[in-house]
């Protein structure tokens, strides 16, 4: 008895006994899915001249030279199975509850709405308009430069004394002498926003730099990293640029808004051809809904 089990275990390790019984389980599940309505599918696979020269030029994309005889035979070949069993997964409901595919064919035709819109080139009035509507997107904060030595706390016993005589060592020249401060990382000079100054120099550096005195030498000012003696050579206040500076961004989000309202009438004009009926959960269930229903 023990001899027939084991025999019967080996028989099913066959390789051509387990693709005869991978065989029998899709003819079964085509006949139960598809319904055999062989009438209804498409049994002819026709590789055209296009395709051909589509399956050579990616070839040549990846390789970057085209495809030798037989290695074109091999790319037909592969292009030949993935349609046969593409048209197969399809008889069998294959592609049915599955939401990758759900949601790749939801990509594909929200890209064939966006190939088919094309949206006109807006004037400079439409453009000045969606600026004046928008100005949040387009301000710009408020900007320094400056040039800064510094002075380690990790070099001096007395780092704000250094300070106070690197200060007076400058006195009123315009640049520091090489050597001045000592080796940092950190920029000596900088031209920004004073939130990046913030995240470059952390601490209140950039708090105390906005209240020192324009072209003359400050300090000593506290960093993340230690002191620094500086001179603000320019204060920008926030501002509206005009639309010639932010004309590219301005055109891009305005062509964007443009796209998102025709993919939004495309989907409402689609929607009009369903009637739609959400059946909630009852009362006490898994989700906590209570009954309800809507059609629209």
């Amino acid at each position: 008895m023990n001899g027939e089990r084991l025999s019967w275990r080996r028989l099913f390790r066959e390789p051509l006994i387990q693709f005869f019984l991978l065989g029998l389980a899709l003819f079964v599940a085509y006949r139960v899915l598809g319904g055999g309505e062989r009438a209804e599918r498409h049994d002819r696979i026709v590789v055209d001249a296009a395709q051909i020269d589509r399956l050579s030029g990616e070839f040549s994309r990846v390789w970057m030279r085209p495809p030798t005889g037989v290695e074109l035979e091999r790319l037909i070949d592969e292009h030949i199975t993935e349609e046969i069993l593409y048209r197969e997964a399809l008889a069998l409901g294959l592609d049915r509850d599955d939401e990758v595919v759900r949601r790749r064919l939801r990509q594909k035709m929200e890209f064939l709405n966006e190939s088919l819109v094309e949206i006109r080139d807006p004037t400079s009035e439409e453009l000045q308009a969606w600026l004046d509507a928008h100005p949040d997107r387009y301000r710009r904060p408020a900007a320094v430069s400056f040039v800064q030595v510094y002075v380690s706390p990790d070099r001096h016993a007395d780092p704000g004394r250094r300070a106070e005589t690197v200060l007076a060592r400058l006195g009123g020249s315009a640049e520091p002498d090489p050597g001045m401060g000592d080796p940092t990382l950190l920029p000596d000079r900088m031209r920004a926003s004073l939130d990046e100054v913030d995240r470059t120099f952390g601490g209140s550096f950039a708090e105390g730099l906005a209240g020192a005195p324009l072209d003359e030498w400050s300090g000593p000012i506290a960093s993340g990293y230690g002191l620094h003696v500086v001179r603000l050579t320019a204060s920008e206040p926030a501002r509206l640029p005009s639309l010639a500076e932010v004309r590219e961004e301005v055109e891009r989000d305005w062509r964007s808004d443009r796209q998102q309202r025709a993919d939004a009438a495309f989907y409402d004009a689609l929607r009009q051809r369903y009637e739609v009926r959400v059946e909630m959960p009852a009362a006490g269930s898994k989700t906590g809904g209570g009954a309800a229903e809507s059609d629209s």
